[in-house]
């Protein structure tokens, strides 16, 4: 299996790359000397190969569209490239934030679980402290 820039295994379908550069062109309508280009800018980064030829995923090809739409839209690539960086910082916050979410949720019952538990050992101690003050 292929490794990204990162150096991890793709995890996903949608991110195995499996389109070679002149598929992944004709696919996104987009040219291959722009695809480099668009690499060079770290707009895209397709997986390589141990050969280290290009290989691009379904979400390559995806984010080539929203590149190319942008572009159509009479947007300059620093922009795209600022656009793109903040939809993906966005989605970072948004995925940390249902974790953060999840998790607080987990420690909310927790803690009610620990009240609980925690009341009704004060109950025990009360009723039982009693009863053995009373055996002596």
């Amino acid at each position: 299996m292929t490794k990204s820039p990162s150096g991890e295994a793709p995890t996903g379908r949608s991110q195995r790359g499996v389109y070679g550069i002149s598929v992944a062109s004709e696919l996104s309508g987009v040219g291959q000397q722009a695809l480099r280009l668009y690499e060079s800018k770290g707009l895209l980064t397709p997986v390589r190969t141990a050969g280290g030829t290009r290989r691009y995923s379904e979400d390559d090809i995806a984010r080539l569209r929203q590149i190319t739409d942008l572009l159509a839209e009479g947007v300059n690539l620093a922009a795209v490239e600022r656009i793109l960086a903040l939809q993906t910082g966005a989605g970072l916050l948004e995925s940390t934030n249902a974790q953060l979410t999840s998790d607080n949720a987990k420690l909310r019952s927790d803690n009610d679980r620990l009240r609980t538990d925690n009341a009704q050992l004060r109950r025990e101690r009360s009723d039982g402290g009693g009863r053995r003050r009373d055996a002596s």
